[in-house]
């Protein structure tokens, strides 16, 4: 091993040591934020350095941070992107893979959750309702990646059992929309549960093969492991049934711990070491984004040292002056896209303390900024707070940071 490769290790155990053992205090992830909507681009009302549905998630790592730190100046992000993109592809947020309706469906109950503005809750509601379409029977349920049929597999099976479960919540389970929702995000995961997706070492393989209706045993990515804990917490806040965060703390204990998923005890996405696609950034800031909401609903919070042990590495070896962030955590800084920045934001948010009382957590609302003036494009003044007359209801009871294929679309 060479000098500078102990060198480095050195470096990276000694902060693991630092946040783990003295309980230092984990960076704010405001100045990531706002070096994340620098990347946004008005006009089009999406992230233009990436893709359709990393989009998606760099808009609810960015919610998740207002929700998290009680800062609103970015809301007109939200307004914005819903104003330019709800008529695009099939509108709605809706086009033929069941995994991108599902990131923006995620998105926009986050949306509501932060606003009370129901328009986005409907908007979630008509894309979880069209995902429920692409379920049948082949393999015994579960729904299809996309409309021509071919692929069964784990993230759009993942992130149904999350957004339906949300949205049941939010619709309330004693009302018969809810109900429904509920209903189905039970039968998903039962179907997940027993597809053999999740293998021997409690790890997400890709998905099944067709013709089998067999784990293919493809690639265990971050964030299969990620958006099926997310989707058990969820399942936990619909039920009151505890046994699905107990499911959820054993696959957590499972992929926290994972040789193939660490590097030097770093997370690290399986196509580092070769290069990622535009996808593969986006991955693990949702693996610790759903990792840090079972780290909240857990009263013994197990992963915050997890958490917070990934956020200082990052922050000390994958930031530039100006706090932007690349692929490697653990470093060398290579380019910085808008996934890559959604995963550092994400991972940023997940690692702030959990707050005593949740309910307390958010801090006093600030004014929310408006939105730039940009020659030629109508803007709206950003809805205030919780200013319309459908207010998330009274008996929720969310984190203060709660929020979900390996193919080529994610």
């Amino acid at each position: 091993m060479s000098s500078l490769r102990r060198s480095r290790l050195a470096t990276l155990a000694l902060i693991l040591l630092a946040v783990v053992g003295c309980g230092a205090r984990v960076p704010s992830e405001l100045p990531a934020v706002d070096a994340l909507v620098r990347l946004y681009d008005q006009r089009s009302g999406v992230w233009p350095t990436t893709g359709w549905w990393n989009s998606a998630n760099a808009l609810t790592a960015l919610i998740d941070s207002m929700l998290e730190s009680g800062d609103r100046r970015y809301v007109w992000v939200v307004q914005n992107t819903y104003t330019q993109k709800r008529d695009a592809a099939r509108g709605d947020f809706i086009n033929e893979f069941t995994d991108d309706t599902g990131w923006w469906a995620l998105a926009w109950i986050k949306a509501y959750d932060l606003t009370g503005d129901r328009r986005y809750l409907q908007t979630a509601q008509r894309g979880v309702d069209h995902m429920w379409t692409a379920r049948d029977e082949t393999c015994g349920g579960g729904l299809w990646w996309k409309d021509d049929r071919r692929y069964k597999n784990a993230i759009s099976n993942e992130l149904y059992v999350k957004a339906a479960a949300q949205l049941a919540v939010r619709l309330g389970t004693d009302q018969p929309a809810g109900a429904v929702q509920l209903e189905r995000a039970v039968d998903v995961w039962q179907w997940f549960r027993a597809s053999g997706m999740i293998n021997a070492d409690g790890l997400v393989n890709d998905g099944l093969n067709t013709s089998t209706c067999r784990n293919n045993r493809g690639i265990t990515w971050t964030y299969n492991q990620g958006v099926v804990l997310g989707a058990l917490v969820a399942l936990a806040q619909a039920t009151g049934d505890s046994r699905y965060l107990e499911r959820a703390r054993t696959l957590a204990d499972a992929s926290t711990a994972a040789g193939g998923l660490h590097v030097d005890g770093v997370l690290t996405e399986p196509c580092e070491a070769t290069g990622c696609d535009v996808n593969g950034p986006s991955f693990k800031g949702i693996y610790v984004r759903n990792v840090g909401e079972l780290n909240r609903a857990l009263d013994d919070h197990p992963y915050q040292d997890y958490l917070a042990g990934l956020a200082a590495v990052a922050y000390e070896n994958d930031r530039t002056p100006d706090d932007q962030y690349g692929l490697h955590w653990a470093g060398p800084l290579d380019h910085v896209s808008a996934a890559s920045q959604q995963s550092a934001v994400d991972l940023l948010v997940a690692a702030q303390p959990v707050p005593d009382d949740p309910t307390s957590s958010v801090a006093p609302s600030t004014e929310e900024t408006p939105a730039p003036t940009v020659p030629g494009t109508q803007i709206t003044t950003p809805t205030p707070a919780f200013s319309t007359d459908a207010s998330p209801p009274a008996s929720i009871s969310l984190p203060s940071s709660t929020a979900t294929s390996a193919t080529a679309q994610g």
